[in-house]
């Protein structure tokens, strides 16, 4: 989708362990920061797409939750849509959000991503990740897994104390080192430059600076994968106020950021000799196609390293190199800060932390601040178009859902 909208204000919570908060707290804090900072008030509102995904499951509250939010600030009267896919949650509100906009519907659309990750029994928090996938093929995929693995020489069970997700992961890695001959230095690369960009972002869950040699050295969670190369379980909120032009002009915004295109799909069955890598071409061709630029135009990109080989893997679907030379990338320096292509400078899901449903929408956050040069000692110098890379979700052999978006100043 090709939109007509603008951002008029950006608003986030930290990301963290945050158990002494509720939902409405975390919600609330981000959509009144992105408010204030649009200049609007609560009254200017005149739609909401509130996402959240664990909300059900973490805290019981189920059917309304965008309602429920918004009503504690004093936001009522308007359509509230409640919106819902998986890691993907924010990206979608942003998505539907951006469309009505476009639409001509609105003038004035909240998109909020906020989430309650956290709990005392952490079967609790995988559950979620559980649901992400066709619970009802879940031994299919355990088995997928395994047989993928034993493919790779890396022949291990799924399941156990972590996310399905990992394995899943595990098994996407595998696949590459195999075929590409990517390191574990390489994936480890990831996880210590983007805990260099995290300790620049006071709202990351992770502040600390870690080195190649601790990623690996740290307990393995699912290999070739350890601790610091997966995203860490989390709260928090990020919210985002969208303007038509019009109302962009009526508020003299001084430093606009122009949403040039919104692109979302979801997997399918594929034809034989087709893989995952479909889903990925394909949306991201499309994102550039309808923002009128390419790899080569991008100053700073936020992607999804829900596990750090996958900053890896999509580097090379963006085409910021060649297939296979992601690994090679990170350890040049080209995506640290200061290097030709700066990604993750927020520190990444991997170190601001993943609430699924805000994750979305905190990447928006942080490439508005990166375009309107706001963001203090992880500045990317004359950041003109920034890219966000958000999926969520596995069914079959593919994501089930992946939205790129393209923002510039």
């Amino acid at each position: 989708m090709k939109t007509k909208a603008i951002v008029a204000g950006v608003g986030m919570t930290s990301f963290g362990r945050h158990q002494d908060r509720s939902l409405k707290s975390l919600a609330g804090e981000a959509v009144l920061a992105a408010l204030r900072d649009a200049g609007l008030s609560p009254a200017d509102v005149q739609a909401a797409y509130m996402g959240s995904a664990a909300a059900g499951i973490i805290t019981g509250q189920l059917c309304v939750p965008g309602e429920i939010v918004l009503r504690e600030i004093g936001i009522g009267g308007v359509p509230v849509i409640n919106v819902e896919n998986a890691c993907a949650t924010g990206s979608t509100a942003l998505n539907q959000a951006l469309a009505m906009v476009t639409l001509g519907a609105y003038d004035v659309v909240l998109a909020c991503g906020y989430e309650k990750l956290v709990h005392p029994d952490k079967e609790k928090s995988f559950a979620v990740f559980t649901g992400a996938a066709d619970v009802e093929r879940a031994d299919e995929l355990a088995a997928t897994v395994d047989e993928r693995l034993r493919e790779a020489g890396m022949a291990v069970t799924a399941g156990g104390q972590r996310s399905v997700f990992m394995d899943i992961y595990a098994m996407m890695t595998a696949t590459h080192m195999q075929k590409y001959g990517t390191t574990r230095e390489q994936i480890a690369a990831v996880s210590a430059k983007n805990s260099f960009h995290g300790s620049l972002n006071p709202r990351a869950q992770f502040r600390d600076v870690i080195t190649v040699e601790q990623v690996l050295a740290a307990r393995e969670v699912s290999y070739p994968l350890t601790l610091p190369m997966c995203s860490p379980i989390g709260d928090g909120a990020a919210a985002v106020i969208l303007v038509s032009e019009r109302k962009a002009r009526e508020l003299g915004l001084q430093r606009p950021v122009r949403v040039l295109s919104s692109a979302f799909r979801t997997g399918w069955n594929f034809a034989e000799g087709e893989g995952e890598s479909t889903v990925f071409e394909q949306t991201i061709a499309q994102a550039y196609e309808e923002a009128g630029v390419g790899p080569q135009d991008l100053s700073v990109v936020e992607l999804h390293d829900a596990a750090a080989p996958s900053e890896i893997i999509h580097t090379e679907y963006l085409g910021l190199c060649a297939k296979g030379e992601g690994g090679p990338l990170v350890e040049s320096g080209a995506t640290r800060l200061g290097g030709r292509i700066p990604v993750s400078t927020s520190g990444g899901l991997l170190r601001k932390g993943h609430p699924i449903g805000a994750t979305g929408i905190a990447q928006i956050v942080e490439l508005t601040e990166q375009l309107q040069g706001r963001s203090g000692p992880r500045q990317v110098e004359g950041a003109r178009v920034g890219l966000a890379e958000n999926g969520g979700g596995f069914v079959g052999d593919s994501v089930a859902a992946l939205i790129v978006t393209i923002l510039a100043r």
